[in-house]
């Protein structure tokens, strides 16, 4: 289907939809009711607000700042979490990123930097207890604010992330019509995601089209960086996964970062493909069928990246 078949799609939508306001009720994260949790307990959340004195003990853990997709919650790495509870060399910090996990409102009106200051903030509480060793991970529009970030000068003057894991990071939509999100965005004011029961306590079912441009414009942004080449900060290490079939994130977005990104020795970085159609291959909770495959993809990942923090 063409980009003009799109285009005629929408505007017949249009005529039965214009300026609808999504109807929003108290079961949605999308609402007044229900926040993300770490809004109430930062403490359940985030290693900083956890450890405000860390001892000697604590210091010399390996810290893993764990950043949701566009539109989620801190859910998202809560199996990560919960996986990781017996392990004694590291500890994980899940963000929610910066205008998430709140109201339709707050979510509309955060920009793609707002989103990025979560992780920053983190990262700098983190550097000013005196943590040394900490590694980034990031599942879809996560890695791409990693990648954002890896790619800026803010390492230069603060300590370098020791590993950057990417799961089916998004640099390149796999659904085209979001290309032009930004032509018909204004009319249609927002979309509707096909998150369905529990998933709407952690998941925004309305997505503004104001955020769907702001995804757009830092995918862009990315893009651009991939191009010009992106160095790791100095011994940091890189490894994407990304799903064979991923519906949301085109793999042609690991194929980007994988020719555009070089560590500071000017190697490659390391990248799997997995044998997945799902997106966010490592997020197995509340989905429907799933499979012995799924669950051996997401332990493979999970003890690849506890190795790398031991």
């Amino acid at each position: 289907m063409n980009r003009i078949v799109y285009i005629l799609l929408i505007g017949f939508s249009l005529l039965t939809q214009q300026c609808k306001d999504p109807n929003i009720t108290d079961d949605l994260l999308d609402g007044d009711v229900i926040f993300d949790a770490s809004l109430y307990q930062p403490e359940d959340f985030l290693v900083s607000a956890k450890y405000p004195n860390p001892t000697a003990d604590d210091l010399n853990r390996h810290i893993l700042i764990a950043v949701h997709g566009y539109s989620a919650s801190t859910f998202e790495w809560q199996e990560f979490q919960d996986w990781s509870a017996n392990q004694n060399s590291y500890r994980i910090s899940q963000v929610l990123l910066g205008g998430h996990g709140r109201t339709y409102a707050d979510f509309k009106d955060a920009s793609w930097e707002d989103w990025k200051s979560a992780i920053i903030e983190e990262y700098e509480k983190l550097e000013q207890l005196g943590y040394q060793k900490i590694s980034l991970v990031g599942s879809s529009t996560g890695a791409t604010l990693i990648l954002e970030l890896l790619s800026s000068d803010y390492f230069d003057s603060h300590i370098p992330p020791q590993n950057a894991f990417c799961i089916d990071p998004i640099v390149v939509s796999s659904i085209k019509i979001q290309s032009i999100a930004g032509i018909i965005g204004p009319m249609l004011g927002y979309v509707e995601s096909s998150v369905e029961g529990n998933e709407t306590k952690y998941w925004y079912k309305f997505r503004p089209h104001e955020t769907v441009s702001e995804l757009n414009f830092v995918m862009k942004r990315v893009q651009k960086k991939l191009e010009n080449g992106i160095t790791l900060p100095n011994s940091a290490y890189m490894k994407v996964y990304h799903s064979k079939n991923d519906p949301t994130a085109s793999s042609t977005s690991t194929v980007l970062i994988y020719k555009g990104t070089k560590t500071a020795q000017n190697g490659p970085i390391d990248v799997e493909i997995m044998d997945s159609d799902i997106h966010v291959f490592t997020r197995l909770a509340l989905r429907e069928g799933v499979t012995s495959k799924m669950r051996t993809n997401q332990q493979h990942a999970f003890n690849e990246m506890a190795n790398r923090l031991n």
